[in-house]
């Protein structure tokens, strides 16, 4: 398996209007993207980075959701004011990267399935790696 860059760092927030508002008017956001994954109870809204070699920067994934039983409704419970929530990194082979961690006797979480950029991806228990709850996602074709 070979890592890839980090895609995204996904943060919980209780209001997203609040938090798309912080990341426009204090950090200086100017590029947002809506992801649909009604299926997941979730309002997700990726914030753009800038990059200076011409790739896509690293996106911070806001995620809002938007029912009480959802995958991060647990984390809101805990952290009411939202919270860093996991680290997503690429990977060219999700299939190969699966099987990698399985081997090593890590705990994958759930099925492989489709991610909110439209991609395969899983989850990799935090216990496992280091204290975070990490992403694991096929690079999207049209990233590079």
């Amino acid at each position: 398996m070979k890592l890839g860059r980090i895609n995204h760092i996904g943060v919980v927030v209780p209001d997203m209007d609040q938090a798309v508002a912080f990341w426009r008017d204090v950090m200086g956001a100017t590029s947002f993207h809506e992801a649909d994954v009604p299926q997941d109870g979730l309002n997700i809204i990726f914030v753009d980075t800038p990059s200076d070699n011409g790739l896509n920067g690293t996106q911070m994934e806001l995620i809002q959701p938007l029912r009480d039983d959802t995958a991060v409704s647990p984390f809101l419970a805990k952290n009411p004011a939202g919270g860093q929530h996991h680290v997503c990194f690429e990977v060219p082979d999700i299939e190969a990267a699966r099987a990698e961690f399985e081997a090593q006797g890590k705990r994958v979480l759930g099925p492989t399935r489709i991610g909110a950029h439209g991609t395969p991806i899983f989850f990799v228990h935090p216990k496992d790696m280091g204290g975070i709850l990490t992403e694991i996602l096929e690079t999207p074709k049209e990233a590079h």
